[in-house]
């Protein structure tokens, strides 16, 4: 069986998409405490280091890999913050910007996997026109006692079938010595799943409804549905938010494709502190009314004010986020459901939006399997 260590972790998307093609998950960590609750409730058997990577030591991880050979290091350490200010190697990897990814390569440097996989937003291949993702590929090569071939690709989760238009630029490495080059996974599916066809099964409730346990409403009525349902014989964080009666109106007056800014004049929003008039902010990414029959945009972490349901007059609820990400229905969220601004840790909405999506993992995954499988 091969085996991986999951670093920045979160709630374990990725974890989930390479279980299912048999990876053993030996370790596994993240800086937050909401994510190691979500984590633990889904992976009880999986050890979980909460904390910053950068307080860890080897002999911190050895306690639980326990001398067994690691196969593959994946996770997605954020390099949104990555800086090329110093040109010299030394002085960019001390550059404090820098460290999570540094970290990421330490435990590759701790370990000599024979694959990594490194998953980031798309807009890592622009930063400093290209010079951030040319020094971040030239560190993974060279990283290890044997170092690594490496390529890159941009992946589109609808591909692989995520009801999603979720674009994520995914790095793979396979150890130099191994003598292969890495692969990615085609497309896989013919026909892109709907946001429809994702979450319709789902109890049908109003603004402010829900409970955290509840009923299906419905059979599965498709092939993606029997899917999410996995395990499950019940619905769990399918809690919708409150809306006011002007937010509600707000929606209703909202078509499919549409957002906050077709009905500005009439349902705009109001001043803080003044409710009597109109605020001059406006935001074209706020209250889009998704299209049922096309897949979802991008599902991020503030999706929970994003977007409104196509048929139902209020935001989506976290179990449907789940369902537009491809994690099944047996995977339940812990921490609090939204998060005000005072509260530590992710919500569930956050946690959710941050995840890879389990299905595009687990693509991912049965081509590494093939590949490593095949090697000494």
């Amino acid at each position: 069986m091969l085996t991986s260590i999951d670093l920045f972790s979160g709630c374990g998307g990725m974890t989930l998409g390479f279980s299912w093609t048999g990876f053993n998950s030996l370790l596994a960590s993240d800086i937050d405490e909401n994510c190691e609750k979500t984590f633990a409730t889904n992976f009880p058997e999986i050890p979980f280091l909460c904390g910053d990577l950068s307080n860890f030591k080897k002999s911190d991880f050895d306690v639980y890999i326990n001398k067994t050979a690691v196969d593959v290091i994946i996770g997605g350490p954020p390099c949104q913050g990555f800086s090329l200010a110093n040109k010299k190697r030394n002085k960019v990897k001390d550059d404090p910007r820098n460290r999570l990814f540094y970290e990421f390569v330490k435990t590759i440097d701790w370990y000599g996997p024979k694959a990594f996989v490194m998953e980031n937003v798309k807009g890592l291949l622009s930063m400093q026109s290209g010079k951030v993702m040319l020094q971040i590929l030239e560190e993974l090569k060279l990283a290890g006692k044997y170092g690594y071939e490496v390529d890159y690709k941009i992946l589109k989760a609808s591909d692989y079938g995520v009801p999603q238009a979720r674009e994520r630029v995914i790095i793979i490495g396979i150890r130099k010595d191994l003598n292969q080059s890495p692969r990615f996974p085609e497309r896989c599916v013919d026909v892109e799943i709907t946001v429809d066809e994702a979450t319709s099964d789902l109890p049908p409730i109003q603004a402010g409804e829900g409970k955290e346990v509840m009923d299906y409403a419905s059979a599965p009525q498709n092939n993606y549905q029997m899917r999410m349902r996995n395990k499950a014989n019940k619905v769990y964080n399918h809690i919708a938010m409150k809306h006011t009666k002007r937010l509600i109106e707000r929606f209703k007056a909202i078509q499919p494709g549409k957002n906050l800014l077709d009905v500005w004049e009439t349902h705009g929003a109001v001043q803080r502190g003044n409710p009597t008039a109109k605020s001059k902010i406006k935001f074209s990414q706020n209250n889009l009314r998704l299209i049922a029959d096309k897949p979802a945009p991008t599902i991020a972490a503030s999706f929970q004010s994003n977007f409104i349901h196509p048929h139902l007059h209020r935001n989506f609820t976290a179990r449907e986020g789940a369902r537009l990400q491809s994690f099944p229905d047996d995977f339940i969220f812990e921490g609090m459901r939204t998060k005000m601004s005072w509260e530590k840790g992710l919500s569930q909405y956050q946690q959710i939006g941050n995840a890879v999506p389990p299905l595009m993992a687990f693509e991912i995954a049965k081509i590494l399997k093939e590949q490593l499988t095949c090697t000494p």
